[in-house]
């Protein structure tokens, strides 16, 4: 627990940096705007003199996917942007950690089963257990608790593959509520920040006296811009979600199958009763 609160402190000044970063440029770029219109004679009269070669450098002028990302993540106000970016990044994190874990849990079951029953013929229960035990992942994990008790009869083993299987199971889905909690929040936090934008710009309208389309199609511009990267941040994570899922379900399906499995190797070379 206090490492996750540790990572997610970490990640939350990584992202408050970044965000103050993006405003320090923004800040930045309008006092750019502010000196180039003090010019603006100036531009106009070099425009006027060459007006081809002028646009032919605008549309030269191309920005990155990065630079178009930090654009919008301004025009979308630094404000409500940073929460909808602190859950995919921390959702990301959480999503990356389980793809790690459920790929290392994920072994040849096959083979390992045939490992076992070697063992089991050729050096019995302690010879099986050095296998299980230098094996990594949950069905090697419940083959040791199951072999350890081989001695307390059938029934015991069946109960403790039974049991151990259920915390096998707990560890596979470790952080997914978690993880659930980021894609329904990125969605809510980015509609959030479009109803605020709206009364903003209604707010501007009142305050000008006047509808003008250009002030209430920019302002509803600025505010949709949150709920897109909301939804844009649910739906990565909605992919990772069904991929961790369906990873789970295919181990949890081996891990039965491999204990039916494990009891019949014992009843079979008689290592219990």
């Amino acid at each position: 627990m206090k490492n996750m609160i540790k990572s997610i402190a970490f990640v939350f000044t990584l992202v408050l940096g970044f965000s103050l970063q993006v405003q320090a440029q923004d800040d930045a770029t309008m006092n750019a705007t502010e000196d180039a219109s003090a010019n603006a004679g100036v531009v106009e009269a070099a425009t006027e003199a060459a007006p081809p070669a002028a646009n032919a450098e605008e549309e030269e002028v191309e920005l990155s996917f990065v630079q178009t990302l930090k654009q919008k993540y301004i025009e979308g106000d630094v404000l409500w942007m940073t929460p909808v970016l602190i859950c995919l990044i921390i959702g990301m994190a959480l999503s990356i950690e389980r793809v790690v874990y459920l790929n290392l849990a994920t072994i040849n079951t096959d083979k390992f089963k045939e490992e076992i029953e070697a063992a089991l013929q050729s050096g019995g229960v302690e010879a099986a257990k050095d296998v299980a035990r230098n094996t990594r992942g949950p069905i090697a994990s419940i083959y040791f608790q199951g072999l350890d008790r081989a001695d307390e009869g059938i029934d015991i083993v069946e109960k403790s593959v039974i049991s151990y299987g259920g915390v096998q199971n707990g560890l596979l889905e470790k952080g997914m509520t978690w993880l659930q909690l980021f894609i329904a929040l990125a969605p809510m936090l980015g509609f959030l920040g479009t109803v605020i934008g709206m009364i903003q710009a209604f707010d501007k309208i009142v305050k000008d006296g006047q509808v003008s389309p250009t002030t209430v199609a920019d302002g509803i511009k600025v505010s949709l811009l949150t709920t897109v990267f909301g939804l844009i941040a649910a739906i990565f994570l909605q992919i990772f979600y069904n991929y961790i899922t369906s990873k789970i379900d295919s181990i949890v399906n081996e891990m039965e199958e491999a204990s039916i499995s494990l009891i019949d190797m014992m009843l079979k070379n008689k290592v219990s009763k």
